[in-house]
C-alpha cells in the first residue's frame, strides 16, 4: 500500500481536509506524510515596485508559507503520524509543476490535495492546479474536495 504520501497544503480550508484525509490514509497504512508548501515570490514587476517593496513583500510571503507548514506539521504531529515538510520557493514556479516534479524526486506513491471543484468561467479565470497535477502526475493522485462544492454535487 502507500508507504510515503505527498500532501500539497496551501493554508487554505480545503487543503486542511486534503491533509486530514492523508493523516488518515497514513494511520491505515502505516505511511509517512511530505507536507509541501510552493511558494512563487515573483509576483510584482521590478519595474513597478521598489526593491524594497519587493523585498518586503517576498519575506512576508516566506513567512506566510512557513506558517501554513508549521501548522500543518502540528495537524500531524498530534495525530501522530511521522512527517517531513518541504517549501519550495521558485521565482515564476507553478505549483502544480513543482508538486509533479516533488512526486517524482521523492519516490511518493500518493499525492493528495484539496480541490475547490471550480467549474465554467471561475475554473477558467482562476485555473486548477489540481487538475494539472491529476494530468500529469506520475503516481495516483486523491483530491479532496472543498466541503460546500461536495455538499453541493
Amino acid at each position: 500500500m502507500y508507504k510515503n504520501i505527498l500532501v500539497a497544503v496551501d493554508g487554505s480550508a480545503t487543503s486542511l481536509r486534503g491533509l486530514h484525509e492523508a493523516i488518515r490514509l497514513a494511520k491505515a497504512t502505516g505511511a509517512r506524510l511530505l507536507l509541501l508548501h510552493v511558494l512563487n515570490t515573483l509576483i510584482l514587476e521590478t519595474e513597478i515596485a521598489s526593491t524594497a517593496y519587493y523585498q518586503a513583500l517576498a519575506d512576508e510571503i516566506r513567512s506566510s508559507g512557513s506558517k501554513i507548514l508549521e501548522h500543518a506539521a502540528m495537524v500531524a504531529r498530534d495525530a501522530g503520524v511521522p512527517f517531513e515538510s518541504k517549501m519550495i520557493e521558485k521565482i515564476g514556479a507553478h505549483a502544480w509543476k513543482e508538486i509533479v516534479a516533488q512526486a517524482s524526486e521523492s519516490g511518493v506513491e500518493l499525492i493528495v490535495l484539496g480541490t475547490h471543484g471550480r467549474r465554467g468561467l471561475k475554473r477558467l479565470i482562476l485555473g486548477s492546479d489540481a487538475e494539472l497535477v491529476l494530468r500529469h502526475a506520475p503516481v495516483p493522485v486523491l483530491m479532496v474536495r472543498d466541503q460546500l462544492a461536495a455538499s453541493a454535487a
